[in-house]
């Protein structure tokens, strides 16, 4: 849910980068929990630019918030809300089995990456560890939480090739990236 962050001022409040839709959320999630165990009350919280500065129960002086730094927060899965219709929470989809258009389990989810322009599936597939793909419908057309999978579109994906062109991915295994056009020879090296 949040990393606490340097102390902020002198009475033990802290900045606390939230991964929250709104970052004063953070205080209505109920207790917080340290991977160690601690746990943490949100006493007072305030938005601060782009993190929130909070003060939690127990922590009255700069020297405590100090030792606090680097924290990780989390919060039991039942304080979180049902998600809306396809909308998942990333540690739901890490593990779940990836499935071809042929219904074969052909690897894991194995992490989601964000790097502003929407989420990305990390993937083993067919024994290929690291591969990116768009986490979007025509990549992804079926997520299955409950039967533990998601189905790929192997060519929206970029897995596969469809050299004949009858819209049927070619042999997904025999995919590698440097058969792939590189662009024009004039173009000053590898694009």
């Amino acid at each position: 849910m949040a990393v606490i962050g340097a102390a902020h001022g002198i009475k033990g409040e802290l900045r606390v980068k939230t991964f929250t839709g709104d970052p004063l959320a953070l205080g209505s999630y109920g207790p917080l929990h340290a991977g160690d165990g601690r746990m943490f009350e949100v006493a007072a919280i305030r938005a601060a630019g782009e993190v929130a500065v909070v003060r939690f129960k127990g922590v009255s002086d700069r020297t405590m918030a100090e030792s606090l730094t680097g924290i990780e927060l989390f919060v039991d899965r039942s304080a979180l809300p049902p998600g809306e219709e396809d909308e998942f929470y990333h540690t739901d989809l890490v593990g779940l089995a990836v499935r071809d258009e042929s219904g074969v389990d052909a690897g894991r989810v194995t992490g989601i990456q964000n790097f502003g322009g929407g989420d990305i599936l990390e993937i083993t597939f067919h024994g290929r560890k690291g591969l990116l793909i768009p986490f979007s419908r025509a990549s992804v057309p079926e997520v299955d939480v409950a039967a533990g999978f998601i189905r790929v579109d192997t060519i929206a994906a970029g897995l596969a090739e469809d050299a004949d062109g009858d819209g049927a991915p070619d042999d997904p295994r025999r995919f590698d990236a440097r058969d792939r056009p590189r662009g024009p020879k004039d173009a000053g090296g590898n694009r």
